[in-house]
């Protein structure tokens, strides 16, 4: 069979190497399209189910939420192990599937079975995190500006930076670190309140209704539809403290009348430090779970002058980790040591032959 190969090969020299040609042009391409990454990704097909719970002790947290989001998933198919932390504010569930099941149909299947949780009142509905694995971060970049204070660099993140990011193909999710969530506070006085005969759902309720925009319909005039709208949504502290709770004696009671209102943000649980000149804001790109990751990371540096463009000039962002590098310099070790390793072989086949017409032969089905 051999023999017959080796002759249909040296009477067809030219289909031969026209195969040939092909043959190396496609592993060339597949080269280039194959997956590499630095490090081995054995994380198994997870989902991470996170559930906010303001101002919950960690055992709180564990008997109200926590354990009947572990109840509600339990019996899926393909499920192997359910673990979990609780902790002040927060819940965290893992679910870890069999490595067969498809990572979309499992989060199907955990989604359909979290509609069925009822939680206590005020605590946030169950989210799924991002379809990533433990090795996701491919990205990292830090917010700083002199001019600007920690509350201000998270708002431009959350809403200018974020945004561009999450448009990157290939990208599961972009999360903040360190900076301050900017949020209104309403500090009630209760003497104030009492004197008024007031209670805290009436400014809870006040609140909630002021707080809104709202449509009215049409007017015709001259022949001219023109659409009625009620803008009621709150922007600025003193809109807030306007707010009418409610009236005594036929004056309005305010938000003011009662409380005190200001600018805060909300209990942050971490922070970020950059180059020893203090706190700053940090960016992380998770990759989506089978993805390249030279591709999405090389994207997303190719995408950080549309940040720049956007933020203001006084806010700098700078990329402190780039997985697209690390693999690089993985790639650049193998190779050299690749090509080492078949400098050494020829010598010793060229020593042990004596031949160098039948060395350069074997050397040749090295690669």
């Amino acid at each position: 069979m051999l023999s017959k190969i080796i002759e249909w090969s040296l009477n067809n020299r030219l289909t031969v190497l026209v195969l040939s040609f092909v043959l190396v042009l496609t592993g060339l391409w597949s080269l280039r399209e194959l997956p590499i990454d630095a490090f081995p990704d054995t994380t198994p097909v997870q989902i991470q189910i996170n559930t906010v719970t303001p101002s919950l002790s960690p055992e709180e947290v564990e008997q109200q939420v926590t354990l009947p989001v572990e109840l509600a998933i339990s019996g899926l198919p393909g499920l192997q192990v359910v673990r979990s932390i609780s902790k002040f504010g927060f819940s965290q569930v893992t679910a870890i599937f069999d490595d067969r099941t498809d990572i979309y149909l499992a989060r199907q299947v955990v989604n359909e079975r979290l509609q069925t949780v009822e939680l206590p009142e005020g605590i946030g509905p169950p989210k799924l995190g991002p379809v990533s694995t433990g090795l996701g971060e491919v990205f990292h970049y830090v917010l700083s500006s002199s001019q600007r204070d920690l509350t201000e660099l998270r708002t431009l993140h959350d809403w200018v930076a974020k945004p561009i990011l999450r448009s990157v193909p290939g990208v599961a999710e972009v999360n903040s670190w360190g900076g301050f969530v900017k949020q209104y506070h309403v500090l009630v006085d209760p003497l104030r309140l009492r004197k008024f005969d007031l209670g805290i759902d009436d400014l809870r309720e006040a609140l909630e209704k002021n707080n809104a925009n709202m449509g009215g319909g049409n007017v015709v005039q001259a022949g001219e539809q023109l659409l009625v709208h009620g803008v009621g949504l709150v922007t600025t502290v003193p809109q807030i403290a306007n707010i009418v709770i409610a009236s005594h004696d036929g004056v309005p009671i305010k938000v003011r009348d009662v409380a005190d209102v200001e600018v805060g943000h909300e209990i942050r649980r971490g922070a970020v430090t950059a180059m020893g000149e203090g706190e700053a804001l940090l960016g992380l790109g998770f990759m989506l779970m089978g993805e390249n990751t030279r591709v999405v990371a090389q994207k997303l540096e190719d995408r950080m002058e549309e940040v720049r463009d956007a933020l203001p000039s006084d806010v700098n962002i700078d990329v402190v980790y780039n997985r697209m590098d690390l693999v690089d310099k993985v790639l650049h070790t193998a190779r050299k040591n690749l090509f080492e390793g078949a400098l050494l072989v020829i010598a010793v086949l060229f020593a042990l032959m004596g031949n160098l017409r039948a060395g350069l032969i074997v050397a040749l089905a090295i690669p």
